[in-house]
């Protein structure tokens, strides 16, 4: 059950992973953020063998150490049926000793070799993951820069002495346009000041005296 969470987990990020980059198909960080998922992939998919390969050394040990001391009780037993005479006994153990002795020094052998490829695996493994680490540092770095050149190109535009002029002659148009509604202003309260006073002068002029 597990495992179909997992694999749809995946699917479902890969489906999202795929829709960022067609929707930046054209953008040259795309192809960094690609490069960068499969080093994550390739890093995860490291550590995992490298537990795989601890969980081997393990058994590696247990079955040495079984080994070990299947000889130390198969030697005592040796011992034992020495100090009874009991030939067809001590053959068997001796037999035995033999056979867990060998295998215990093949087990040991395993051992030893499966603990200097983990040691060197471990050393690769710590390498790829400061590559990575670099790898994120350069990305946070190109986005940096990439900002900054897009906030640059901004101001560029805005203080371009071409785009100052066309702004300059809309304020100029802007301001013509307030001026002509203050005169227009202006004027009609002229006008209205005019007419008042006129009124006034009519109306006194009809009061008879």
């Amino acid at each position: 059950m597990s495992n179909i969470f997992s694999r749809l987990k995946d699917t479902i990020t890969a489906d999202i992973h795929n829709i960022l980059d067609q929707k930046e198909e054209k953008h040259p960080m795309t192809h960094l953020n690609q490069y960068i998922r499969k080093c994550e992939d390739e890093v995860k998919k490291l550590k995992n063998l490298i537990e795989k390969q601890y969980q081997i050394q393990q058994d590696y040990q247990k079955e040495w150490h079984k080994a070990k001391r299947m000889v130390e009780k198969r030697s005592e037993q040796v011992a034992l049926a020495k100090a009874h005479d009991r030939l067809d006994l001590q053959e068997e153990a001796e037999a035995d000793v033999e056979t867990y002795q060998a295998r215990s020094e093949q087990l040991k052998s395993m051992y030893d070799e499966a603990s200097t490829h983990i040691a060197d695996i471990e050393l690769k493994y710590e390498k790829m993951q400061h590559q990575l680490k670099d790898l994120y540092v350069k990305r946070l770095e190109l986005r940096g820069r990439e900002n900054l050149a897009r906030v640059h190109h901004g101001l560029n535009h805005v203080l371009n002495p071409d785009q100052l002029e066309k702004t300059q002659v809309t304020f100029k148009d802007v301001e013509a346009y307030i001026e002509r509604l203050e005169n227009k202003t202006k004027t009609q309260h002229r006008q209205h000041t005019l007419d008042a006073r006129f009124a006034e002068l009519e109306e006194k002029d009809s009061i008879p005296h």
